[in-house]
Order: C-alpha cells, then sequence, then structure tokens
C-alpha cells in the first residue's frame, strides 16, 4: 500500500506541474492540453470512450489468449522433439525481428478490416515472450532429475509432463508478464492501420480533427486497461504459483 500511495503522490506531482505548466506557458489546447481539460473531455464523452474501449480490450483479450497458447504449444513441441526444435528456432528468430508495425498494412489486406486482423497482431507480438520464456524454462530444467526419471523408465513426454513442465512453470508465468504488458500495442497498431472503431481509432480520427485532448483521453483509458490487466494476471500468478520469483523478464531461447 504504502508503494501505491508513493506513486499516486508522484503521479498527482506530475499532472499538477503538467497543468501549471499548461496555463503559465498559455499552449494552445490543440497542443498541449492540461489535465484538467482531458479529464473534461473525457467524462463529456465517457460513453464513446466506453464503447470503443470494450472493443479494444477485447481485441487485447482475445490476442492475448491466442499468442500464449500458440507460444506454449511451439515451446512444448521444441522440448520434446529435436527437430521440431530445429525448424521452429527460426520462426521464434523471425516472430522475434520481424516488426508488427512493418507487416500491419498486409495482416489487414489478408485478414481484412474486422477483428481477425487486430488478434492476429496481438498474438505474434505475445506469442514470442511466451514461447521464449516457456521453451527457456523447459530446457534449463534440473538435469539430475531428468536423468533420474529416464533411469527409471520414464520416456520423454513422462518426464515432460512430470518433471519439466512443473519445473519451468515460472518462467511461463514471467512470460506470460511480459506479454499482457505488450498485449496493447498489436490491438492499436491494427487499429491505426484500418479499424472503424476502438481506442486506436479514436486516437487517429481525433488527431485529424485536431482534437488533441480526445486523443490524450483515449490514451489514458488504455494506459489504464493495460495496467489493470496486468495487475490482475501478475495477482493471479503469484497465486497460482506463490514459488514463482516475482520477475517480468523473459529470457533468450535456448
Amino acid at each position: 500500500m504504502a508503494a501505491i500511495g508513493r506513486a499516486l503522490a508522484v503521479t498527482l506531482v506530475l499532472l499538477g506541474l503538467w497543468e501549471g505548466a499548461v496555463r503559465l506557458l498559455a499552449v494552445p489546447a490543440y497542443i498541449l492540453p492540461g489535465p484538467l481539460r482531458i479529464g473534461m473531455t473525457a467524462w463529456e464523452n465517457a460513453g464513446i470512450l466506453a464503447h470503443n474501449a470494450g472493443i479494444t480490450l477485447g481485441e487485447m483479450l482475445l490476442g492475448l489468449i491466442c499468442g500464449s497458447l500458440l507460444g506454449i504449444a511451439c515451446a512444448l513441441a521444441m522440448a520434446a522433439s529435436p527437430l521440431a526444435r530445429r525448424a521452429m528456432r527460426p520462426v521464434l528468430l523471425v516472430a522475434q525481428a520481424l516488426p508488427v508495425f512493418a507487416i500491419a498494412p498486409l495482416l489487414v489486406i489478408w485478414f481484412g478490416f474486422g477483428l481477425a486482423s487486430k488478434i492476429v497482431m496481438a498474438s505474434l507480438i505475445i506469442f514470442f515472450p511466451v514461447a521464449s520464456a516457456f521453451h527457456d524454462g523447459l530446457a534449463r530444467t534440473e538435469a539430475g532429475l531428468v536423468d533420474l526419471a529416464r533411469l527409471n523408465g520414464a520416456g520423454i513426454l513422462t518426464t515432460l509432463r512430470f518433471i519439466r513442465i512443473p519445473a519451468a512453470l515460472p518462467a511461463l508465468a514471467s512470460g506470460l508478464k511480459v506479454a499482457t504488458a505488450v498485449a496493447p500495442i498489436g490491438a492499436v497498431v491494427g487499429e491505426w492501420v484500418g479499424a472503424s472503431a476502438g481506442l486506436g481509432y479514436l486516437m487517429i480520427y481525433s488527431n485529424a480533427r485536431m482534437q488533441t485532448d480526445m486523443v490524450f483521453a483515449a490514451l489514458a483509458v488504455l494506459l489504464a486497461m493495460a495496467l489493470i490487466l496486468f495487475t490482475l494476471v501478475d495477482r493471479g500468478l503469484t497465486r497460482l504459483l506463490p514459488w514463482a520469483p516475482e520477475t517480468t523478464g523473459a529470457n533468450a531461447p535456448a
């Protein structure tokens, strides 16, 4: 609670400095509106913001689920089969190296302006941290435990199920936290490129009309959603895996 109080105090101080600087320097609202103006705009357009926030939240959640499942499946396949590991490692590297921003227009052409393209973009961003962290955790399972299981006649799948997966769960939790933090990126980028609703679309629409206060209001709602989603996932994983270290870093693939 003390940390939350300090963060809230710092935030209020920064907002106060922002408001004071805007008023003192007489900055035009279309360039940089103050926090009070942004808050009033958000209040007056609460219905519009809520509608578009719901669409973006749905894209984030579906992308998080799909990307995480794909990442988990990829990591398990790589751990179970050397052939799959050799085949999928380049896929991991490409997924990380290829910017979604660069292929976003193509994804819109291929999957349309609807929900599908946004889910694909979010999934591509989420896929790498989950697959990378989980595979690294599987690969770093204590060798003595694996050898002992094999000496007792356990096969690859049995060892994977009862030893390597439980040992890798903290690493998976770390990857899921990173994935949750970056989940909004894919959804918003997709809305920027081609959409008719969502917070990203609302930002582009408002920016074209010099409604900078509305852009900031949409951005504030997006930030709040991202923080709430991350907090829920973080606390949920902490309850499920109380022995896991508190970290949000994902390791590179082994």
